[in-house]
């Protein structure tokens, strides 16, 4: 008699922190599929191939699981954004590395950004705390960009950083509703474009350039280096 993969998978012992990763992989597909509250443990545990002794060994509770994967994911998301911000000295290269991190990363495998971005567990504390905070935190760290290479105020410097990282999440969303009508490469090219043409034109802050040069106050993000 053939059995299926869940049955096969119940007499395989993985050592903990891989146990940990299958269970995460099994739960974020069926959360992803029937979203928090559909989602059941026993249903997690099929997915996995394992008893749901074993799955609350690793994981107390649905909402611990849960969590668990928007760290995961919600980290990923920080740490993209960083990661595009810090690839080039060139600001434009920047606006459109930023708009690249956020189209690649609702087109991940999985479709991670459903848990991080469209969550039916907003109401829950721990769960809003998560959400808002990777906002915040990729907003800040564009902010921080632009508060180096600008004379604007901090508190403009968040707004703006707050606008980049908004139109990035919600037009890449909207992409993945049309997927295929735009390619996504030229679809986070076009918002990137857009972005700059607005983030361009503000004034560079006086200071020495990494030339030597002294910059030109009136010069804008979207001047050169000469």
């Amino acid at each position: 008699m053939t059995t299926s993969p869940a049955t096969r998978g119940r007499s395989t012992r993985l050592p903990r922190d891989a146990r940990r990763a299958q269970l995460l992989v099994a739960a974020q597909e069926v959360f992803v599929r029937s979203g928090y509250h559909s989602a059941a443990m026993d249903d997690i545990a099929d997915q996995a191939g394992v008893s749901k002794p074993v799955l609350y060994q690793h994981f107390p509770s649905k909402l611990e699981l849960y969590l668990a994967l928007l760290d995961q994911h919600t980290e990923a998301m920080v740490s993209a954004v960083r990661q595009a911000l810090a690839s080039t000295t060139d600001n434009k290269q920047r606006v459109a590395a930023t708009m690249a991190a956020y189209f690649e990363f609702v087109d991940r495998k999985g479709e991670p950004f459903r848990l991080v971005f469209e969550s039916d567990l907003t109401n829950e504390a721990a769960v809003r705390e998560k959400v808002d905070a990777v906002t915040a935190r990729c907003a800040e760290a564009v902010a921080e960009v632009i508060r180096e290479d600008t004379a604007l105020p901090e508190d403009e410097a968040n707004l703006l950083g707050v606008a980049l990282t908004g139109m990035a999440q919600v037009t890449a969303r909207y992409w993945m509703t049309t997927r295929g009508s735009i390619p996504r490469d030229a679809a986070s090219r076009l918002i990137g474009q857009l972005s700059w043409r607005g983030l361009g034109g503000f004034p560079k802050t006086d200071g020495a350039r990494a030339d030597g040069a002294t910059r030109d106050p009136a010069s804008t993000l979207g001047e050169q280096p000469a």
